[in-house]
């Protein structure tokens, strides 16, 4: 009985559903714990195979992910992977956003020591399925058309889609798309060409 008249009390409630919420939470603390290191590692092979795809193969001998630097671009922090050969600055990757149709596209460029772009990749986007992901590399060889420009041989007028004047071609129907990753990687080249210095030096 006392058991009874124990549980109809409401402190009786109130303790048993903090101690049920005490084992949870250790419960969900113990399990993050041990999946946090795997989920890292993952996330860092992604990012490695990443890097790797938008530098040729040999243009750099050290660890890219080490050799990351924070760059101050007007107040946002970029980083920047730094790749060296042999000792001496040879190219470097980093993050850069477009407006698409749909919202932010993320992409990852690369470029050799002289500012030519040696790969453009998506990371992320939210453009309408068969029309705005040809920026993809797995649906069109379009973001591919960036590889070996730079702003030394190609005219800031020509950074732009066809439809604008410049010499990349849009999509049919989907003309923001292709026009704010442009856009996206011209400013991205313009960035590393204004901190050029300072990524090469702190690469040695």
């Amino acid at each position: 009985m006392q058991i009874d008249a124990l549980r109809e009390r409401i402190p009786y409630h109130g303790g048993l559903l903090a101690f049920f919420t005490l084992v949870t939470s250790l419960a969900l603390l113990t399990a993050n714990r041990i999946t946090l290191p795997a989920i890292e590692r993952a996330a860092q092979d992604d990012l490695k195979s990443s890097l790797e795809q938008v530098l040729p193969e040999g243009m750099t001998d050290n660890d890219l992910l080490a050799a990351a630097v924070e760059v101050d671009d007007n107040g946002v922090k970029r980083t920047v992977y730094r790749g060296t050969k042999a000792g001496a600055f040879s190219a470097a990757v980093f993050g850069f956003s477009g407006r698409g149709y749909a919202g932010e596209i993320k992409l990852l460029i690369g470029v050799d020591a002289g500012g030519t772009v040696t790969g453009v990749r998506v990371l992320k986007h939210a453009e309408t399925p068969g029309l705005g992901d040809k920026i993809e590399v797995a649906k069109s060889d379009w973001i591919r058309s960036f590889e070996k420009k730079s702003l030394e041989n190609t005219p800031v007028a020509a950074w732009a889609v066809k439809k604008d004047g410049g010499q990349f071609d849009q999509f049919a129907g989907a003309t923001i798309t292709p026009r704010g990753v442009v856009k996206a990687v011209k400013e991205g080249l313009q960035f590393f060409a204004a901190h050029r210095e300072e990524i090469a030096g702190a690469a040695k």
